[in-house]
């Protein structure tokens, strides 16, 4: 591939060949994808983008896959301009990016494992496996039965029973550990390495996580070919934050954007927060802690681009800000009563923290702000219960009805 140069260790920075690994040999440090942006400069164009299909894959020039062929639909999802929140909030150009609706999974994993398993078959992989604190398992279970893929998916045993059964429907084999994320994790990581399948975030994650820069470059094209002032991400390994801030700068090496000043703001839920303990404290290294928090999805304790997120942070005058639980549930409930947008927990942990960065005046009322809402709150409405009004029971009179709902409005 022209476009790809290898892969390289973001430590040490040794270079490796474009292979299906992801550890560097010496340091063991994590490897990244590098390219060719000379050569994808002479390709690339804003037209030849534009007149491409309406998914993630218009920007393949920008993606470590030659030929596309899982996941064809994911992508491409609404940047709504959240007028009835922004006024709430005093900001007078408020975006929410809205990946709840994503193909075919509802959630921004849809697009990683599109990346993923599409590099896994042009690999020759017959078999698709992951560990999962919900979404990934459900999105790799989805594409792995469109593939044609063999699947193994691997979660915590206490999972929200919405999203086991998001995964189950698919027939993939669903393994249950008894444990939190981390601890899946390490038993994925041992499997990997003794039967040699592809998973997705750990020998495919050089090239799975490249898919989450689609979210850079769907929101510059939706503006306008501009990136935006600040940006609202929620973070779990911190990949995704990350990879937003790699998008944009990429867009601006190949000439797409003429530039970056974009302001990168990290969200995390309070009983999860190892990256925004970290920024807290000053540190430049992670503390891993045990994850209490409703919010699952983005309940990773040791995040494996942590370091990374604190730096982007820093480059790009940035910060990072943590909600609690009772604070992500009025997040959720806040975006669903002003933009009709139902998130599950990771989503009102953003609008949790956006709410936080405005009052702190961190972020002003003329600027473009974006809000990445990653996951659909219908896999997650168990959190809801006894939070919520309770319908008005009446017997089947207009009496009735007037007595008991008309005089209460």
């Amino acid at each position: 591939m022209a476009k790809v140069k290898g892969l390289k260790c973001r430590e040490c920075g040794r270079e490796y060949p474009a292979e299906p690994i992801h550890v560097c040999e010496f340091c063991f440090g994590p490897l990244e994808v590098v390219y060719d942006y000379d050569e994808i400069k002479k390709n690339i164009s804003r037209e030849k983008i534009e007149k491409g299909p309406k998914s993630l894959w218009r920007y393949v020039d920008l993606l470590p896959v030659e030929n596309p062929t899982v996941g064809l639909t994911a992508g491409f999802t609404p940047l709504k301009k959240a007028e009835k929140l922004g006024e709430v909030l005093g900001l007078k150009n408020l975006y929410i990016k809205d990946d709840s609706v994503n193909h075919p999974t509802l959630s921004f994993k849809d697009r990683v494992v599109s990346v993923a398993l599409s590099k896994a078959k042009e690999f020759g992989f017959d078999t698709a496996a992951c560990a999962s604190t919900g979404n990934l398992a459900n999105s790799v279970a989805a594409h792995s039965a469109q593939a044609g893929m063999n699947c193994f998916v691997f979660i915590p045993a206490n999972l929200e029973t919405q999203k086991i059964i998001g995964s189950l429907v698919f027939n993939p084999t669903v393994v249950a550990v008894e444990g939190n994320y981390d601890d899946v994790n390490r038993l994925c990581s041992e499997i990997a390495n003794d039967l040699g399948w592809a998973f997705v975030n750990i020998n495919i994650r050089p090239y799975y996580a490249e898919g989450s820069k689609t979210l850079a470059f769907e929101v510059a094209e939706q503006l306008g070919w501009r990136a935006p002032d600040v940006v609202v991400a929620p973070a779990a390994s911190g990949s995704l934050y990350t990879k937003i801030w790699k998008g944009f700068n990429e867009l601006k090496k190949v000439g797409l954007i003429d530039e970056v000043k974009t302001r990168m703001y990290g969200a995390q839920a309070e009983g999860c927060s190892p990256i925004a303990q970290a920024w807290r404290e000053g540190r430049d290294f992670i503390k891993p802690v045990k994850p209490n928090t409703i919010a699952k999805s983005i309940a990773i304790g040791n995040p494996a681009d942590g370091i990374y997120a604190l730096q982007v942070a820093r480059e790009s005058n940035g910060a990072w800000e943590t909600a609690t639980d009772e604070e992500i549930i009025e997040g959720i409930k806040l975006l669903a009563q002003t933009e009709g947008i139902f998130t599950e927990t990771a989503g009102g942990t953003t609008i949790a923290v956006l709410k936080k960065y405005v009052e702190k005046g961190m972020i002003s009322p003329e600027e473009t702000v974006v809000v990445y809402i990653t996951g659909n709150g219908y896999k997650t409405m168990e959190v809801l219960e006894g939070k919520l009004s309770t319908p008005v029971k009446i017997k089947p009179t207009l009496k009735d009805f007037k007595e008991k709902v008309l005089a209460r409005v």
